[in-house]
């Protein structure tokens, strides 16, 4: 932590003391001047199918909700400071002083936080303004209502975290227009009124906590973005009250600063994580949409910028609509405007981005307008998606800011082989919080079936050895030397030695693609050890092989890792040899060496053999390693031989 950064949070704790006896807060709310309004930045009569939304709203009302894996039932009224995983309550405390880390005092504070982002509200707003049942507008009051008189301001759980109260303003926005602003039906008797005035002073009171809490220095990430987004937003909403104007431009210059600082020109996320590229992406086209609606458009820079981040989605996304699970991922959305249980964060990104940017590509790779688009854009928005032809071919295939590079044939079509590779940085700034020891790692899908995954991240909080294996080296698809990870942790978002990484060279051709890449993650092992890895994609053969170099002086124990998806059938045969299957295609992994031939399968001594593909669930898949004890300088080559039946390559 720096010595600035050190100034910095002692200040934020004089403040929060100051504010703990009630010195520079907001307990006194303004009165709303409620003819000020807000513009509807979202589409209020979308072309969608009002059962499911209605369907969805039913358990809504019932005290039904999926929180990451697991169903719970909270009641007719919730309780909203409890942790529904653990059942532990938390206390209402000061809630700047209140370690949410601590999961003896709060339990797992992913799930409680979870369902306080009130994703679930606004399917009920949505079911409202589908059939014009005023029982899902009473179902909104009701869980509000609970939420006031539960979650006091500045007290307990839901008063820690300023990104939180971001993602429930952009939410209770939606809600807000949804049910028709201030003239809804809802607040059209006095106890209607009361329950306006006591929500637009939450709004107020969390608008002010926002503009004083804004994450800075290393914290200053995705958490930065949604908390503008949430301030912005918010203050667009609802400009009732004189400093709504300084906020909303306050918010906006963080907006468009920090679109450009925290994704880089080839479009990728700094945080190297797919899932919060979507995070930041729906924070920042949220905010562009409701800042267009208010008459002050952001400018093209910040819109370019967005393009080139779906331009990066669209290059990863294989043909089955799969999407490589490289860095951490939480399953945290922004908004869940489409009750469809397949929907697909990315393809829904990119059906909007077709519209806005006027992409055949991108309309290609989402197959499809949704209705999180359809909510977004509207009518005019699905006619304008119609006319776009659907053009295959993604023309960037690298990223070398980011770090990325996709090697490929066929890319778009039913017989694509692609390879997606990590050369990039560690993570975003000095503690890389989200990043993952993967340097010289790929994935590869072939037909879009997957073969080789990153295998997702699992746990956050909680389970410190678990979150450790799935962001170490072993848990992705490169090499291990003497069991360490390439780079150095210091905690659960924190790692204290990056490994650097960097591509040495990338010739993609018509017949072959090849990329080559090093890192130094190793150079701090008492004998130094460099790591560069060659990957030839032979087009025509279809083969692809993978040579890594090893650099060093004495002996050391290397793993190679293949971490399998859980749909491949995998086993392993004479002299190290694997074979990985999956419907009519199967793949020959063919050392060039001599070596020791391990497969995991749900193993925890030694860990291996797992695949998260939602927050806090794994479940057994196939890992193979291929263990190499070396001497000095060595070479090391892997073949891997594609083999079709009833596709013609």
């Amino acid at each position: 932590m720096s010595v600035p950064e050190i100034g910095y949070r002692l200040r934020q704790k004089v403040a929060g003391q100051a504010q703990q006896i009630g010195l520079g807060t907001a307990r006194g709310v303004p009165r709303p001047d409620l003819a000020r309004r807000g513009r509807l930045w979202i589409a209020p009569n979308p072309d969608v199918d009002p059962a499911p939304y209605r369907a969805a709203a039913e358990r809504v009302l019932s005290g039904r909700l999926r929180v990451f894996g697991m169903d719970i039932d909270q009641g007719p009224v919730p309780e909203w400071n409890r942790d529904p995983k653990s059942g532990r309550l938390a206390p209402l405390g000061f809630g700047k002083h209140l370690n949410y880390r601590d999961a003896a005092l709060v339990g797992d504070i992913k799930y409680l936080w979870e369902p306080n982002r009130h994703l679930h509200l606004v399917t009920l707003a949505q079911a409202y303004r589908l059939s014009g049942d005023l029982r899902y507008a009473l179902g909104v009051r009701r869980l509000l209502d609970s939420w006031f008189a539960q979650c006091p301001y500045l007290h307990g759980p839901n008063w820690t975290s300023s990104l939180e109260l971001g993602i429930r303003l952009i939410n209770w926005s939606l809600v807000w227009q949804l049910l028709g602003g201030a003239d809804a039906s809802v607040f059209a008797d006095s106890e209607g009124r009361r329950f306006r005035h006591a929500w637009l002073s939450s709004v107020f009171r969390h608008l002010h906590f926002i503009a004083g809490h804004f994450s800075r220095f290393s914290s200053a990430n995705n958490h930065l973005i949604g908390e503008a987004a949430g301030l912005y937003i918010g203050a667009t909403t609802w400009p009732h009250w004189h400093r709504t104007g300084v906020w909303r431009e306050q918010a906006r210059k963080i907006l468009l600063r920090e679109a450009l600082r925290q994704n880089a020109p080839d479009g990728v996320n700094r945080e190297q994580a797919i899932a919060y590229q979507q995070f930041v992406l729906d924070f920042l086209l949220l905010s562009g949409r409701a800042a267009r609606a208010h008459g002050e458009p952001f400018p093209d820079a910040y819109w370019r910028r967005l393009e080139s981040m779906l331009g990066f989605i669209a290059a990863l996304l294989d043909t089955g609509g799969h999407m490589p699970m490289i860095g951490d991922a939480d399953d945290g959305f922004v908004v869940a405007l489409a009750p469809d249980s397949g929907f697909c964060p990315y393809r829904s990104l990119l059906a909007t981005g077709a519209v806005l940017f006027g992409r055949p590509d991108f309309k290609c790779k989402s197959r499809a307008f949704d209705d999180k688009s359809r909510w977004l854009l509207g009518r005019d928005g699905e006619d304008a998606y119609a006319r776009l032809p659907s053009v295959a071919g993604t023309a960037t295939r690298a990223f070398p800011e980011g770090g990325y590079w996709v090697l490929g044939k066929d890319l778009d079509a039913a017989t694509e082989i692609r390879l997606v590779v990590d050369a990039g940085p560690l993570g975003y700034e000095r503690i890389a919080a989200h990043g993952h020891a993967d340097a010289l790692a790929f994935t590869l899908s072939i037909g879009g079936n997957e073969f080789l995954i990153d295998p997702g991240t699992y746990a956050y909080h909680t389970e410190r050895e678990w979150r450790d294996y799935f962001r170490g080296t072993g848990a992705h698809n490169t090499v291990r030397v003497d069991g360490a990870d390439q780079s150095v942790p210091g905690g659960p978002f924190m790692w204290m030695r990056h490994a650097r990484a960097a591509c040495r060279e990338w010739r993609p051709g018509e017949y072959m693609d090849v990329f080559v890449g090093r890192h130094d993650g190793y150079s701090r092992l008492e004998d130094p050890v460099g790591h560069e890895r060659r990957i030839v994609l032979d087009k025509a053969e279809e083969r692809i092989e993978v040579t890594d170099t090893l650099t060093c002086a004495r002996g050391h124990t290397v793993e190679r890792c293949w971490h399998f998806a859980e749909g491949v059938a995998v086993r392993g045969g004479r002299d190290g040899e694997i074979e990985a299957s999956c419907g009519e295609i199967r793949v020959r992994f063919v050392p060039g060496e001599a070596v020791e031939l391990a497969l995991y399968r749900g193993s925890e001594t030694p860990r291996f053999g797992w695949v998260s593909r939602r927050f806090d669930v794994k479940i057994p898949t196939t890992t193979a390693v291929w263990r190499s004890a070396i001497a000095g300088a060595t070479r090391l080559t892997a073949r891997l031989l594609i083999e079709r039946q009833g596709v013609r390559p």
